[in-house]
């Protein structure tokens, strides 16, 4: 980066966006005042769907995004937008028959797709674990221990170890696996294990059985040994029950986020040795995103096939984790390189990602920086999550960085 003075004015943009252009967004006009809750849709013109369906991991998201806000600010802006989306998972998304959380409800919430999954579920519990660690509510940490529980019986393969993707209403099996449109219908994938794995250690974070202690190892150890591929530290991407791989795509922007995920895991589980391998292979993982999966501007791409196939076009998320990652990486090493490409991958994103007029980020913008006007704003997926952590993050560890090098 050069000048070191630079990283304070990364940093106040980092925080004007995450208050203003993120939050601000979401609190003016995410806001369901008709049906309650947040809007299900608005499109890239800012047309509002008033009866679009309501996603769950759009609602988790939100409550994690505005938890730890909240906690980390003490706005009480920030506290109502979570409280009301604590609301909306408790009164509407909650099975009060069978326990967890329905995978989408519509506009009056009522379920329309009531299957169990593991994803969303696994959400939840993130953001409850957040939830409590921002306001202290029992209720929320109870609820997140029952959630973990249910997975632990109804999803957890205890032969094979791992977890299945999916499960019916009754968390009965079903061959409805498959997270989304894009998604191969395998029993189990990357994706839905990287997230138990966030889940867990933010729920580790707050309750410390032994059982929690023991199945978070597991899964530090099942990313490393089984999904990593270890030949070229890119994630495999879907599983059969027994892991054999089912495909050879490779997506640079988990590859970076699961990189330092994979240590806070292990920071927060507190084991030396799992410490020692995943900074080691997140520094790996890193470095072959760096080389293979980042742009001349800085930008990640979205994917590549097993014949280097690339899909060139540029989405908000790994835009967002790829500066936490290479920062991460910039930490564990020292080496320059990955801090001018997180430098490099916030400069494109605030000059092609941040919607400068409406607020929020584009969800993808081609290749040369031109936005994707039929991807919505927000939708069950477009969520204030990816980019609110990755500023709440980089702002952060920019600030251990700049004390570590006054030291």
């Amino acid at each position: 980066m050069g000048d070191r003075s630079a990283i304070g004015q990364w940093r106040s943009e980092l925080l004007e966006t995450l208050k203003i252009n993120i939050l601000g967004f979401w609190i003016e006009h995410a806001v369901d005042k008709k049906n309650g809750g947040f809007v299900g849709e608005i499109r890239s013109d800012m047309t509002v769907l008033q009866g679009a369906d309501k996603g769950l991991v759009l609602n988790a998201r939100i409550l994690w995004s505005f938890a730890t806000a909240y906690r980390v600010y003490g706005d009480q802006a920030y506290s109502d937008m979570a409280e009301r989306a604590y609301g909306e998972l408790r009164d509407r998304f909650r099975d009060k028959e069978h326990g967890g959380l329905f995978w989408m409800v519509d506009k009056g919430g009522a379920p329309v797709q009531d299957k169990k999954q593991v994803y969303g579920q696994a959400f939840v519990i993130y953001a409850l674990s957040e939830y409590y660690r921002a306001t202290g509510l029992e209720n929320a940490l109870e609820w997140a221990k029952e959630l973990y529980v249910l997975l632990e019986k109804h999803a957890c393969d205890n032969v094979h170890r791992g977890y299945v993707e999916a499960l019916a209403r009754d968390w009965t099996e079903t061959s409805d696996l498959s997270l989304s449109g894009k998604d191969l219908n395998e029993r189990k994938s990357m994706n839905t294990h990287l997230h138990v794995l966030e889940a867990y250690t933010n729920l580790y974070r707050v309750w410390k059985p032994e059982g929690l202690r023991l199945k978070l190892a597991e899964l530090i150890d099942i990313h490393l040994d089984l999904i990593v591929n270890e030949s070229n530290h890119h994630f495999l991407l879907f599983f059969d029950d027994e892991w054999a791989s089912k495909s050879d795509h490779i997506s640079y922007g988990h590859d970076i986020e699961g990189s330092w995920l994979l240590c806070e895991a292990a920071e927060v589980l507190g084991d030396e040795g799992r410490i020692a391998r995943a900074n080691a292979e997140a520094l790996a993982m890193a470095e072959a995103t760096l080389a293979e999966g980042v742009d001349a501007d800085g930008a990640v791409f979205n994917e590549a096939d097993g014949h280097g196939h690339l899909d060139d076009t540029k989405d908000w998320w790994p835009q967002a984790e790829a500066m936490v990652g290479f920062l991460n990486a910039y930490q564990l090493s020292g080496n320059e390189d990955m801090l001018r490409a997180a430098h490099a991958s916030w400069h494109f994103t605030k000059t092609y990602m941040i919607d400068r007029e409406n607020g929020e980020w584009h969800w993808q913008v081609s290749r040369d920086g031109t936005p994707n006007p039929a991807h919505a704003k927000v939708d069950p997926w477009k969520c204030p999550y990816h980019n609110s952590r990755a500023c709440l993050e980089a702002w952060e560890r920019l600030a251990r960085i700049s004390m570590a090098e006054v030291h």
